[in-house]
């Protein structure tokens, strides 16, 4: 019975019970054995007792196995699987939340979001939330970190994530290298490295998201789905309420509720941490202009020629100062330093003798707060119109404003568009107001109380706190090669 088992049916093609008994019994009778076969009963309780992770390996995979593979809570006994402290260890990760939203101008449905979370190992509190219409990328990892660095002026130590492309871009790199933060990447389907944060994901369904109008549990069994219960008829909810919301449940409820681990809520592990490892006011970060600068994606060189007359070239796009700095004779010809808004392609930012300079596109009235996804779209679009041509079209920015502004836009270009505007509403609300929150005045004392809600630091503190000022673009060969 092992041998016909182990040769038929823990194999890839999964054969079924009784096909494999059929073949037991072939093998049986060419072995001309004198003892009576044994019954199907039999064979079937020998199948179960080899049941296992080798078996499913075998039959399903690897992935599938993975399981009923053996756990190991920790390598050492004396090594801290989540950090000793705060903003020691933390994990980012994205989920698509179960629910559908519509737009909060037309009422279309948009479909159901993305959700990018920012959460610390040590305390298990929710550092940042960022909500978005767009698959992850590098966008949705820059906006999670300056959450961060918004609300509490620190910069994570080591980040874990995930196999996914966003994660090893360079742009998400070079903000990580710039701020001395370590990058640990999860074994791919091993999903216990993540637990602390996958976890989470789950809590928030069944907590908050499921509570709510038009989420998507029914959809499980879609043979029950009518067009009644469609989630996409209930939706009701739109991106920047439900960012609201969410930003209340994961900051206020969430953060002061006990955890079953922690048997203490996070936000009271988060302060004794502090407590206990100090405030490191020399690791504080100035949440201004430059900070938002430094997140913001560059060329793939870094850097671009600026040419007299035209400005710098950036996506295909030419860009001049506001304060016509480019003009300068020492500046132009010259290759600098340049970055733009991924969610505004009309703005751009030029790195001139020592200082960041705004600048503005061609058409600026055109591409002002619309996302790069959109200009890239448009231009899909436009090179699939011109498809019957052999070579290669380069579109300018003039052909590119006129199709985002004319009738031939198609229906991708418009939800793409609803998209941008819900995101715009987020943006306000996580630049328009700062989240404060009542931090219980045990564990970490008033002065650490006092220095996690304000953003206002004394003269001393802020000769020791860590500036964008004082970061200058690398070079080259340091990093863009």
């Amino acid at each position: 019975m092992d041998e016909v088992i182990e040769s038929h049916y823990e194999t890839l093609k999964q054969r079924g019970k009784l096909a494999t008994y059929g073949v037991f019994s072939q093998e049986w009778e060419k072995a001309g054995r004198s003892e009576p076969l044994p019954s199907y009963v039999a064979f079937s309780s020998r199948i179960k007792q080899r049941a296992g992770y080798q078996q499913t390996k075998k039959r399903l995979g690897s992935r599938a196995a993975y399981q009923q593979s053996k756990f190991y809570w920790e390598l050492e006994f004396t090594t801290p699987r989540h950090g000793d402290r705060p903003f020691e260890i933390c994990h980012i990760d994205h989920t698509q939340l179960d629910i559908e939203l519509v737009c909060s101008r037309t009422g279309r449905n948009l479909g159901r979001p993305w959700a990018t979370l920012l959460i610390d190992a040590m305390s298990r509190r929710i550092l940042a939330v960022y909500l978005t219409f767009d698959e992850p990328s590098y966008r949705s990892c820059m906006m999670v970190l300056r959450i961060c660095v918004q609300r509490f002026s620190r910069f994570p130590e080591t980040i874990v994530v995930d196999g996914g492309a966003e994660f090893g871009s360079t742009y998400f790199e070079t903000l990580l290298a710039a701020f001395g933060c370590t990058k640990k990447q999860r074994p791919a389907a091993k999903a216990r490295f993540g637990s602390v944060i996958e976890r989470l994901f789950g809590t928030t369904n069944t907590e908050f998201l499921y509570n709510l109008r038009g989420n998507t549990q029914i959809t499980k069994n879609v043979r029950i789905v009518t067009k009644s219960n469609n989630p996409k008829g209930q939706a009701v909810w739109t991106l920047d309420e439900l960012y609201d919301h969410f930003c209340a449940y994961s900051y206020e409820f969430y953060d002061s509720r006990e955890h079953p681990t922690l048997l203490q809520s996070p936000r009271h592990t988060f302060l004794a941490g502090l407590a206990m490892s100090g405030s490191r006011p020399h690791k504080k970060i100035v949440y201004d202009e430059n900070f938002k600068i430094f997140t913001l994606p560059s060329t793939p060189k870094g850097t671009a020629k600026v040419q007299p007359s035209r400005g710098v070239k950036i996506n295909y796009l030419y860009y001049w100062s506001v304060d016509d700095s480019l003009l300068n004779p020492e500046v132009e010809g010259t290759n600098i330093p340049v970055r733009y808004d991924p969610f505004d392609m009309g703005t751009a930012y030029a790195y001139v003798k020592g200082q960041w300079v705004r600048c503005i596109s061609d058409y600026y009235k055109t591409f002002h707060n619309r996302s790069e996804r959109e200009v890239k779209l448009a231009s899909l679009e436009m090179h699939r119109s011109r498809q019957n041509h052999a070579q290669r079209i380069t579109i300018s920015a003039k052909e590119k404003a006129v199709y985002l502004e004319s009738a031939e836009a198609k229906e991708v270009l418009l939800l793409q568009r609803l998209h941008d505007l819900a995101r715009q509403d987020i943006h306000s609300i996580i630049e328009g107001e700062r989240i404060e929150q009542n931090y219980p005045k045990k564990l970490g004392g008033e002065e650490i109380e006092k220095e996690l809600k304000s953003s206002i630091f004394s003269p001393q503190q802020s000769a020791n706190l860590e500036t964008t000022n004082s970061i200058e673009p690398y070079k080259d060969e340091e990093l863009w090669r």
